[in-house]
């Protein structure tokens, strides 16, 4: 089937013609015949376009004040007016509201094979556009790296992402769970349906259950919660460990029985939603304190995936930069900027207690501060006041020197020096590894060390 189609006529005879005319051309249809009955089909599972009957009698509302609620409800709905009894003022206030477009009866059924197809197709196209507009903002769909961590990372996630099996996500803030999320979606057998995130802690008890389950009844009439919303797809919960316990309660027997009941409401809600959670707090800990329920510790962990910190990864800060720094330039439409040695090899000492999300921040800063124009690199001396105040206390410590108070030259020959004795004392003397690390050849690093005064002679001659 094409689409899913609701059509809501008071009129029997022309709910049965549309629904003739579009399930000849492959689509699957619904009817009401009035507003109470056409919102409660809306809820169990949103068309993917309304044709809508202005004048509806016996019902709650007219079609117009659907309307109105429904651009306010689901707003990406694409919904058809019709009516017999239509006028141009009529035409134009339906589309000001947020109707796709009006018809008139009696209409050709070319006519509305057309509207149909367009509107779908609009509504298709401005989710591509609304995703693609994320992504040109800055948003990070993937995981960048090529250490081995990342490398085994990015495998786990794709044995895991074509499975149903839920995932919980752990690590520092600012490592990315969030991106790891995304990318288990897009990854699965569920890319083409919703993705839904719910940040659990910044929602207060209250609010977090309206979010998650929805609510009837009230000022606003039904509201759909995430759970809901995410019907097919995937419903990430991030920052889990928030969770107050009695909703927790409630999200283990959705997870057991795959479905719930809206607050205020009697009607069964059910739902085929795969759950991925991330927590940078420690669970096993908590549920010592009983904080958080060991059954759903159990039902979310199904599948463990640990998100390394940056500090694990240093290998990968100059691919993350470079990164980086393209996306902050087409985001702020400017030339992106180069990174000098010396300032990469100071981002690579530096331990990032933000991990990734504080290195992204930093280069961002660096487009819009770091002096001088687009043709010039970024040079140590450009790094913001804590990375640089971090590499003098390291080699202060062992030069016992004010690297500030020597002549660019001068300090960036004593800190080279000192980078490069620190990272071949890391690999045990290996000049291999320890090039490959620092982004350099070997016959380079040789020649560099050699220029240095750094003596590494037996532990070449035994590498060899």
């Amino acid at each position: 089937m094409q689409a899913d189609i609701l059509i809501v006529d008071d009129q029997d005879d022309i709910r049965m013609l549309i629904e003739g005319i579009l399930e000849d051309e492959g689509f699957s249809t619904r009817a009401a015949k009035d507003s109470q009955t056409a919102m409660k089909l809306i809820a169990e599972r949103e068309p993917e376009l309304l044709v809508l009957d202005i004048w509806l009698e016996n019902s709650d509302m007219d079609g117009m004040e659907m309307l109105k609620k429904l651009v306010r409800s689901n707003p990406d709905m694409p919904v058809i007016m019709i009516s017999g009894h239509g006028n141009i003022e009529t035409a134009v206030t339906a589309i000001q509201i947020g109707a796709y477009d009006f018809i008139e009866k009696p209409f050709k059924a070319d006519k509305l094979l057309v509207l149909t197809r367009n509107a779908i197709e609009a509504a298709r196209l401005k989710k591509e556009n609304q995703e693609l507009r994320l992504k040109a903002l800055g948003s990070v769909s993937e995981l960048h790296g090529t250490s081995a961590v990342m490398q085994q990372l990015k495998q786990g996630i794709e044995r895991v992402a074509p499975t149903n099996s839920r995932v919980l996500i752990t690590g520092l803030p600012g490592t990315g769970k969030n991106v790891a999320a995304r990318m288990i979606h897009t990854l699965s057998k569920r890319a083409d349906k919703n993705y839904l995130a719910l940040n659990c802690a910044v929602l207060s008890p209250d609010r977090i259950e309206l979010e998650l389950f929805g609510a009837e009844g009230g000022m606003n009439g039904r509201k759909e919660g995430v759970l809901e919303q995410a019907n097919g797809g995937t419903l990430f919960l991030d920052e889990v460990a928030d969770m107050p316990l009695e909703t927790q309660a409630k999200i283990v027997r959705v997870l057991q029985d795959q479905h719930f009941t809206r607050i205020g409401g009697t009607e069964r809600v059910e739902v085929d939603v795969r759950i991925v959670a991330s927590t940078a707090q420690d669970l096993q800990e908590l549920m010592a304190q009983e904080k958080f329920r060991q059954d759903l510790y159990y039902r979310l962990n199904v599948v463990p995936i640990v998100i390394p910190a940056l500090q694990e990864r240093l290998e990968d800060i100059p691919l993350l930069a470079r990164f980086f720094m393209e996306l902050a330039a087409r985001t702020a439409d400017a030339t992106p900027r180069r990174f000098a040695d010396d300032a990469m090899a100071l981002m690579q000492s530096y331990d990032w207690p933000g991990n990734v999300r504080q290195l992204r921040n930093v280069i961002e800063w660096l487009l819009i501060m770091a002096p001088g124009d687009a043709s010039e690199p970024i040079t140590a001396d450009m790094l913001p006041p804590d990375l640089k105040q971090q590499a003098v206390e390291m080699i202060r410590g062992r030069e016992g020197v004010e690297l500030m108070s020597k002549p660019l030259r001068e300090a960036r020959e004593i800190f080279e020096r000192e980078y490069l004795l620190s990272q071949v004392n890391r690999f045990g003397g290996n000049i291999s590894k320890t090039a490959g690390f620092i982004g350099m050849e070997r016959s380079a690093l040789h020649r560099k060390l050699k220029s240095l005064g750094i003596q590494t002679g037996e532990k070449e001659r035994a590498e060899g």
